[in-house]
């Protein structure tokens, strides 16, 4: 046996592992070097939670791209934009700023920031975001427009076969121009400040720069997804690990179950990389 299937091997047995332990609905999908190595009910669709704002963020990019939005575009944030939840803005002692969508870009990636959310909409109102999820062949990657306000919209659901789907293309160069991949891609590759209680945890400074990332909870819904580049900085593995029905639903800490697994994949899968 060749050394790339007995890693593949290795991988998946971990991720069969960590799932029973975690507990709760797991759909996953791994590729390490473009191979199939985890295929776990890839097509449920279900609760995208804040793994969401990759596709909104590249939605916007890709408007940028066409022409018909600049990074230094504005929006207010006021009072009624304001949402609570993950993210910094609606720590704000007052409000009023304008902000530009390259400031919103890596608010909403970096920090997950639910206000971020909102003041994007405003830009690019929620149909304008499901056109370009439609155009590259996504069918149930959706953000949820309001009725009332198609500028205010939920993050909707997606699939872990249309999350890798949109990461590999986004990893490969072919989703959006160069300055647009770059832009996502810092956003999820910095980890100061950024999310490291997860496929981060237990990795080095060094290594946790080569993971890219972007995690959704929500309820009982965790999920993580991801591109690891290995020491050339090549895209090297492409995961989507979304979970949800899962037990201790108010633990939005590195101690949940399904964290606790994240951590361990994500060791293996840096090891996986280097061999």
């Amino acid at each position: 046996m060749t050394a790339r299937p007995a890693r593949a091997d290795r991988l998946a047995a971990i991720h069969e592992r960590c799932a029973a332990a975690a507990g709760g609905r797991w759909h996953s999908y791994l590729t390490l070097f473009g191979e199939a190595v985890v295929d776990v009910d890839p097509d449920a669709v279900v609760v995208a939670a804040s793994v969401q704002k990759v596709a909104i963020a590249c939605a916007v990019l890709a408007a940028v791209d066409r022409g018909e939005l600049a990074l230094t575009d504005t929006v207010e944030l006021t009072a009624e934009l304001v949402a609570d939840g993950t993210g910094t803005l609606h720590l704000q002692a007052a409000f009023g700023d304008r902000l530009t969508a390259a400031h919103l870009l890596v608010a909403l990636v970096t920090g997950s920031d639910n206000t971020a959310v909102r003041l994007i909409g405003r830009l690019l109102p929620g149909p304008r975001i499901n056109d370009f999820l439609a155009a590259q062949g996504f069918r149930h990657t959706r953000v949820q427009p309001l009725p009332a306000d198609e500028r205010r919209f939920f993050l909707g659901t997606t699939t872990a076969r249309e999350t890798h789907e949109l990461l590999r293309r986004l990893g490969s160069g072919t989703l959006l121009s160069p300055a647009g991949t770059g832009t996502v891609l810092r956003a999820m590759r910095w980890a100061q400040p950024g999310y490291c209680d997860g496929v981060r945890r237990d990795l080095p400074s060094a290594q946790r720069r080569r993971v890219a990332v972007k995690h959704g909870a929500d309820e009982d819904c965790r999920h993580e997804v991801g591109i690891v580049f290995d020491a050339d900085d090549v895209p090297a593995a492409t995961f989507v690990f979304l979970a949800d029905r899962l037990p201790d639903p108010d633990d939005y800490g590195g101690t949940h179950p399904a964290v606790r697994a994240h951590a361990r994949l994500g060791r293996a899968l840096l090891d996986a990389v280097d061999g």
